[in-house]
């Protein structure tokens, strides 16, 4: 749990009353792999905090997936805009490894957001974060070549180069697996 606090710490600090009250809002759940945690067409009622594991964001569709994001040990994970609207999601989360989560519901995060000072600030810190992330991402696929994008990788997040299957870094970049095999030869 400490984690968590040490994360919302890089956002802003806390008093120990302010962690007590979030502290004591929080679930542990250990989440097998190939676990959905939001499926498509459900609303999403957590916001997690991955202690430990990997999760794939994904749109399902008929011959292939479109994968759009990943969440590692330490980072935040949540169908945000689904869990902020309270509106069924178009995406779904899937585990890729078994998960040690820190879960707190929607309803206790409002709590937070209501008792605490220090609530609507890291909010607005972690929305901040989610958002240039996002912008990022799209502007990367509205603006670079395919093998730019995956040589970006290789600076910006490296972990998914080491953890994510092919196929699924594939979808990420925008390319189907046998473009990505292409251009790794070419690259390697």
């Amino acid at each position: 749990m400490q984690e968590i606090r040490n994360n919302l710490e890089q956002m802003a600090k806390l008093t120990d009353e302010e962690w007590a009250v979030f502290s004591s809002k929080l679930i542990c759940e250990k989440v097998p792999k190939k676990t959905l945690l939001l499926k498509k067409g459900h609303v999403e009622n957590y916001l997690s905090f991955v202690a430990k594991g990997l999760v794939r964001y994904y749109i399902p569709g008929e011959n292939y997936d479109h994968t759009f994001a990943f969440a590692f040990d330490n980072e935040f994970t949540s169908g945000y805009d689904s869990f902020i609207t309270q509106k069924p999601s178009v995406y779904t989360i899937e585990a890729l490894s078994d998960l040690i989560l820190w879960r707190i519901s929607y309803s206790d995060l409002q709590d937070i957001y209501a008792e605490t000072k220090i609530g609507n600030t890291i909010g607005r810190f972690a929305s901040e974060g989610l958002y240039l992330q996002k912008s990022k991402r799209e502007l990367s696929l509205l603006t670079d070549s395919a093998e730019k994008r995956y040589l970006n990788l290789f600076t910006d997040q490296p972990q998914l180069i080491q953890k994510i299957p092919q196929k699924y870094l594939a979808s990420y970049i925008g390319i189907t697996p046998q473009a990505l095999s292409r251009i790794r030869k070419r690259i390697y």
